[in-house]
């Protein structure tokens, strides 16, 4: 929105927020946006964003949506230029796109998969553009089924988590990061939510347990003691939430053990390359 009231005060014929996805001067101050991040260098270090090692990933932007555009041809063409230009000026990192995971007009037979509304993105379109290294997912069964009992959220859920795995295994050959995921404790109770987080687990491990395209899960959100003023019912703050706390705790060394295992395998193809097997 920022950006598009930026536009009109200089001038430009813009209308909607969605003006942000096609003028072409609301997309050059967006162009400038990345440039000068990836190029700002690190005050500690020297080191420019673009070169620095402990970044693993950007994101263009959080949750694209263009609601007047439900063909989706809108946010394809901006994250296909937007993808490009990033990747002219830092080809050593990562890129997602940002997607929560809805799928479009061009994947019709999986809208049915969808919560019961249309954002202009494409799950699979959208992820296969050059540029686009990884997919994002959001999960939040309770903001988008209101209306619906919990058992027909973790279906929801499950349906969605399942298909989207498949989707970035069989037909866009990318991993998949479930990059949010959360249930309100305003609406819920704390088993509620540990139950979710561990339907989202589940279904992370499964997969990559078996070298599949699940490759993490971000849930939405960690707190320290003392941020009140930021809580949203989604927060989790482990001296607070100790049986969440366990639950990601788990997690976390679960795919750690994953991680080393197949490190190791690397490590046996290399030797066995370079002993000429």
């Amino acid at each position: 929105k920022q950006y598009v009231n930026w536009a009109r005060s200089e001038g430009q014929s813009v209308s909607s927020d969605d003006d942000f996805f096609t003028n072409s001067v609301v997309k050059s101050y967006y162009k400038n946006h990345i440039k000068t991040v990836l190029t700002r260098r690190n005050t500690i270090t020297g080191v420019a964003y673009k070169d620095e090692p402990t970044i693993m990933a950007w994101e263009l932007m959080n949750e694209p949506r263009c609601t007047s555009d439900p063909s989706g041809r809108t946010i394809q063409a901006w994250i296909t230029e937007m993808a490009a230009y990033l990747k002219s000026i830092d080809s050593n990192h990562l890129l997602e796109a940002g997607l929560e995971g809805f799928y479009g007009q061009g994947s019709s037979q999986k809208q049915q998969y969808n919560p019961n509304f249309q954002i202009g993105t494409d799950f699979i379109a959208n992820n296969q553009i050059p540029g686009i290294d990884f997919a994002t997912v959001h999960s939040y069964p309770d903001q988008w089924l209101p209306s619906s009992d919990s058992e027909s959220q973790e279906s929801f859920l499950n349906n969605w988590l399942n298909n989207h795995i498949q989707d970035a295994q069989n037909i866009l050959r990318k991993p998949v990061l479930f990059a949010e995921f959360g249930k309100s404790s305003k609406t819920s109770s704390y088993n509620q939510r540990d139950q979710l987080f561990n339907t989202v687990y589940s279904a992370i491990y499964s997969s990559a347990s078996g070298g599949g395209a699940a490759a993490g899960g971000m849930f939405w959100q960690l707190f320290t003691e003392g941020m009140d003023s930021f809580r949203d019912g989604y927060e989790v703050v482990f001296s607070e939430n100790p049986s969440t706390a366990g639950i990601i705790v788990d997690q976390s060394q679960k795919l750690n053990k994953i991680r080393k295992m197949y490190a190791r395998l690397r490590n046996i193809e290399k030797w066995n390359k370079a002993r000429g097997d």
